[in-house]
């Protein structure tokens, strides 16, 4: 009986003990599940800190490439600032040295009244003096507002560029079920961009341009960039929403690559779709053979490249190309330095045209100059064979004094008369009246025209 008491015994341990152990298993593995589970959201921490990190370097080395246009920049600036100060320099003290020389040689050979015609006649020229010295001034003064300009404008391209992906954030929510509203947002975002990169409405970039094709279809492009030489480039802003905002909430590696292959549709249908609108091609637009393709969420551009390598390439076979915030402010920044190129070039053309002007003036000057001198040296001769016709004892004179001896009603003699000298220089007019060649001919300075001089800057 004994026995079969502890036989009895040991089997209730026995089964107490098997359940203990079934339940520390039990529990070892939902220890593991919660392990993996554990590990799998790690792993994903990992990879979106890897991702920032990325963007981080990205950003950094961006950074650094505009601070290195913008060293070069200022470094070209105060090159310009100087060529300008010494061409300045340089125009005035001829200027001064051709005045005065006129002035100081020709003094003595005029009266007062001549004096106040030379003064009439000098006048134009010193007007025309004065607005070109102001126009090199203003020049100069529009060269230094550009640069300090261009540093402001990189500034705030680094701010906003920073600034992007939370503003894209915030307004995932406010844009997820309005497609209307999604495309003005894109919109205002892409002109935003464009006013960063210095570029005015009307005169350098047009929006919600309405145009037909061949077909008489209407056609309206975004925004409308007008080039130098009456040519274009077509921007329109694409957002790819809603696939991206699952792509962010995914919460396993499933739902993240469903997302983000989503996402890659999404944004190859934008290129087909805008791709079908053949805006290269209507007429009145002179552009290249693509049209770029603005997508305002950094992000969302960054990921679409990373999972589709060849995504650039699929836009660019079908003439788009692919553009964020950072890559279209260097092609917009390229686009405001060509019409500042151009500007330049213009105000350059434009000095050129109005320093010929001002040596026509004073070849003129130099010109009337001569003529008068010439016609004082000739009265000179004139008079001085006149006194000597009438001096000495054959002349007039002699033959009349005899006369004074005979009448009793002369009072006084004859007053002596001596001959003039020439003593001003008509052969320095005639250096300085050599005629040009063409009324627009530029004023050369050393081995270089103005007009020439003024391009290089």
């Amino acid at each position: 009986m004994q026995a079969i008491e502890n036989t009895d015994l040991i089997l209730v341990v026995a089964g107490l003990a098997g359940l203990l152990l079934v339940g520390l298993l039990y529990s070892l593995r939902q220890y593991q599940n919660a392990n993996r589970e554990l590990q799998s959201r790690l792993e994903s921490s990992r990879q979106q800190e890897h991702s920032l990190r990325e963007s981080l370097h990205e950003a950094e080395k961006n950074t650094q490439q505009k601070q290195l246009l913008l060293d070069k920049e200022r470094e070209l600036g105060a090159q310009k600032i100087e060529q300008f100060e010494q061409n300045r320099r340089q125009l005035k003290i001829e200027f001064e040295n051709l005045a005065n020389k006129i002035l100081e040689d020709k003094a003595r050979a005029f009266d007062k009244t001549n004096k106040n015609s030379l003064e009439a006649l000098l006048k134009p020229f010193r007007e025309q003096v004065e607005g070109f010295q102001k126009r090199v001034n203003d020049v100069h003064s529009e060269s230094v507002k550009g640069n300090a300009a261009l540093e402001s404008e990189i500034k705030k391209v680094l701010e906003v560029g920073l600034k992007m992906g939370s503003d894209a954030q915030n307004l995932t929510q406010a844009l997820k079920g309005d497609s209307q509203r999604r495309g003005s947002w894109g919109e205002t975002q892409l002109e935003k961009t464009l006013q960063l990169s210095g570029l005015i409405e009307f005169d350098h970039y047009e929006k919600q341009t309405s145009m037909q094709d061949a077909e008489g279809k209407r056609k309206q492009t975004d925004f409308l960039i007008k080039l130098p030489d009456d040519k274009h480039i077509v921007i329109d802003s694409k957002v790819s929403l809603a696939a991206y905002d699952r792509l962010v909430a995914a919460d396993s590696d499933e739902q993240h690559e469903l997302a983000l292959g989503e996402h890659v549709k999404a944004v190859k249908r934008h290129i087909e779709d805008l791709a079908s609108k053949d805006y290269t091609n209507l007429a009145g637009i002179r552009s290249p053979s693509f049209v770029l393709m603005f997508m305002p969420i950094e992000p969302a551009f960054i990921e679409a490249l990373k999972y589709e390598k060849d995504l650039f390439a699929y836009g660019y076979e079908r003439g788009i190309v692919l553009v964020s915030h950072t890559t279209l402010i260097p092609i917009l920044t390229t686009v405001a330095n060509l019409w500042s190129m151009e500007r330049s070039t213009s105000e350059a053309r434009q000095l050129g045209d109005k320093a010929g002007d001002i040596y026509n003036q004073v070849r003129k000057v130099a010109e009337r100059l001569a003529k008068i001198g010439g016609s004082l040296a000739a009265a000179t001769n004139h008079y001085n064979d006149t006194v000597r016709a009438l001096s000495g004892r054959q002349g007039l004179r002699g033959k009349v004094e005899r006369f004074a001896e005979m009448s009793s009603k002369v009072t006084k003699s004859i007053p002596e008369i001596e001959p003039l000298h020439n003593d001003f220089q008509s052969e320095s007019l005639e250096l300085l009246a050599e005629p040009i060649e063409s009324e627009t001919e530029p004023v050369e300075l050393g081995n270089e025209s103005l007009t020439d001089n003024l391009k290089k800057h």
